[in-house]
C-alpha cells in the first residue's frame, strides 16, 4: 500500500512541478507575447481605458486620445489622418494595430516594462496610467513636400537624413484616414475596413516599406555598379556596344531604353552606361560579376534583411536566385524577379552619401513617459558599411553626370549638385511601367537621400519614364529639405 501512495504521490508531486513550472514560463516569460497578442480582450480593453499617448510631429500631435462617454473612456483620433497614415497607422477595436500605433504599441498604451511603476501607481492609487509619448523623426514641411509632389499618382516617397539614418519625409498613396478605423461603433467600423480592404487600390498597403514591391529597375544599376567598383573594376571598364543583344540560350532580345546602342561607340564604360541608363552594357557587366557577388553586395544595402524594424516591420527587398545566364542579366539592369521598397533604394542611395556607412534607418526620436521623463532616446547607430569610401567618392561623381547630363536630368536643382539615378521597370509585356527615382543633395554636403516609386506608369502605361514623372517629385522633395 505505502508504495502505491508513493508512487501516487511521486506523480501528484511532478503534476504539481509541470504546473507551476508553466505557470512561470507563462507569467514571466510570455507576458510581452500575451500583452502583444491581439486576441487578449483584456488588454485591447485596457488599451482603451487609458489614456493613450500621442504622437507628435515637431512637437504637435498627429495621433492623440481624447475623453468620450461610453465604456472606452478615451476615441482614438488623428488630426491630419491621410497625411500621416503611412507612419501612425490607425488603432483599432478589435482590428489589431498597424504604423507606429502598432510596434510601439506597449508604450502608447502604458504598458512596456519600463513603466511598470506607474502601473503600479496606476493599481495603488486606482487610477489608469497614462501612455508615453513618442515623438517621431519627420518633418512637416518635408512631408507636406513629399504629399503634394505626390499628388494623385500610385506610390510612395521616403526620405532621410544620410549621416543619421532618420527618416523625415514617408508617404504612400492611395492613402486612407485612419479616423475612420478608430470608431468605436463596431458595425461602422466593420463598414470602414471592408472597403478599404477590398478598395482596388489598396490604400492599407504602406508601399513605402511594404506590400508586393516593385522591380527597381535601372535603380537597381547602383547596386551592381557598387558591387563591380567593390570588385576592383573602374568606371572606365567597357563592353562590346550593340543596339540589340540575344539572350543566352534565347530568342529574346534585349535593347538599351533610349534604342540604339549606348553612347555610339564600338564600347561603352560603366560610366557611360550608368549616366545614360543603358541597359545591354549592364547586363554584360552583371553576367561577368556573376549572381554570388552582386547578392553578397546586395545583402550588404541591406536586402534580404527580414530582422529590420523602424519600428514597424520593412517587408525585406529581395535579389533571388537566377537560374541561367539569360536571367542573369536580366536581374543586373532590374527586371527579372528583383523585388525592392523605397525605402531600400534610398538606404542605397543614403550610403553614397554617407561616404559608403549605412545608417540604420528610424522614424523614432524619443518615447517620454507623462511625467517628461526620457524612457528611450534614440540615437543614431551603424547598419553596415556597404562599400568603401573611394566606392562611394566615385559613384557621387557618377550619381551627379546622371542628373547634370544624363537620364535624370529633371531632378536638376539650379546651384545644387544632385546626385541620382532613375529606374523604368516592365512589368511583364503588358502591364505599364513602374516609375523610379533615388538621389541625394547637395552631393558635396548630402542633407537628404531620397527614393519615389510611381506604380502603373503614373496613368501612361508604357509611355512614361522615371524621369519624366519621379525624378520631378522627388527633386520637390529635395528643395522642401534644402528650403526647411
Amino acid at each position: 500500500m505505502n508504495k502505491e501512495l508513493r508512487r501516487v504521490s511521486v506523480v501528484v508531486l511532478l503534476m504539481f512541478l509541470a504546473l507551476f513550472g508553466s505557470s512561470r514560463v507563462i507569467q514571466v516569460f510570455q507576458q510581452d507575447n500575451l500583452k502583444a497578442d491581439g486576441r487578449n480582450s483584456r488588454t485591447l480593453y485596457a488599451s482603451f481605458s487609458a489614456e493613450r499617448g500621442p504622437i507628435l510631429v515637431d512637437g504637435k500631435p498627429i495621433a492623440v486620445s481624447t475623453p468620450v462617454n461610453d465604456e472606452y473612456k478615451y476615441q482614438r483620433s488623428y488630426p491630419q489622418g491621410a497625411l500621416y497614415s503611412a507612419v501612425t497607422g490607425y488603432f483599432t477595436l478589435n482590428q489589431g494595430n498597424t504604423g507606429v500605433e502598432g510596434s510601439l504599441n506597449d508604450y502608447l498604451s502604458g504598458t512596456a516594462n519600463e513603466q511598470f511603476l506607474d502601473q503600479l501607481n496606476g493599481i495603488i492609487t486606482g487610477q489608469n496610467p497614462k501612455g508615453a509619448a513618442v515623438e517621431l523623426t519627420i518633418n512637416p514641411k518635408v512631408q507636406q513636400a513629399a504629399w503634394d509632389a505626390l499628388g494623385n499618382y500610385t506610390g510612395a516617397v521616403v526620405a532621410l537624413t544620410p549621416k543619421t539614418g532618420e527618416i523625415i519625409a514617408m508617404v504612400s498613396k492611395p492613402t486612407y484616414d485612419p479616423n475612420v478605423l478608430a470608431t468605436h461603433n463596431n458595425s461602422s467600423f466593420h463598414s470602414n475596413y471592408e472597403s478599404l480592404l477590398h478598395n482596388p487600390g489598396d490604400p492599407l498597403i504602406n508601399r513605402a516599406i511594404a506590400g508586393d514591391l516593385n522591380p527597381p529597375g535601372s535603380t537597381f544599376k547602383l547596386v551592381v555598379t557598387a558591387a563591380a567598383l567593390e570588385s576592383g573594376l573602374t568606371p572606365d571598364t567597357a563592353f562590346p556596344n550593340p543596339a540589340t543583344l540575344t539572350l543566352p540560350q534565347s530568342t529574346a532580345k534585349i535593347t538599351n531604353a533610349e534604342g540604339g546602342s549606348c553612347g555610339g561607340g564600338a564600347t561603352a564604360t560603366i560610366a557611360t552606361a550608368l549616366r545614360l541608363s543603358c541597359n545591354i552594357p549592364f547586363a554584360q557587366l552583371g553576367l561577368q560579376l556573376g549572381y554570388t557577388t552582386i547578392d553578397q553586395q546586395a545583402h550588404k544595402f541591406g536586402f534580404e534583411d527580414d530582422s529590420l524594424r523602424i519600428p514597424m516591420r520593412v517587408e525585406p527587398s529581395v535579389y533571388p536566385q537566377t537560374q541561367s545566364p539569360a536571367e542573369q542579366m536580366l536581374s543586373s539592369f532590374g527586371q527579372g524577379s528583383d523585388r525592392v521598397s523605397p525605402l531600400q533604394m534610398a538606404m542605397v542611395s543614403a550610403t553614397v552619401a554617407n561616404g559608403g556607412q549605412l545608417m540604420r534607418p528610424n522614424l523614432v526620436e524619443s518615447i517620454t513617459a507623462p511625467d517628461l521623463s526620457v524612457l528611450q532616446a534614440f540615437d543614431p547607430s551603424v547598419y553596415g558599411s556597404p562599400i568603401s569610401s573611394s566606392t562611394a567618392a566615385t559613384m557621387t561623381t557618377m550619381m551627379i553626370s546622371n542628373v547634370a547630363n544624363g537620364a535624370a536630368s529633371n531632378a536638376r536643382i539650379n546651384g545644387v549638385d544632385v546626385a541620382g539615378k532613375t529606374g523604368t521597370a516592365e512589368n511583364g509585356d503588358s502591364g505599364p511601367y513602374t516609375l523610379w527615382f533615388t538621389g541625394f543633395a547637395p552631393a558635396n554636403d548630402p542633407q537628404v537621400a531620397v527614393a519615389v516609386v510611381v506604380e502603373d506608369g503614373g496613368g501612361l502605361g508604357q509611355s512614361a519614364f522615371g524621369n519624366q514623372i519621379a525624378a520631378p517629385i522627388a527633386k520637390s522633395v529635395i528643395e522642401a529639405v534644402l528650403n526647411r
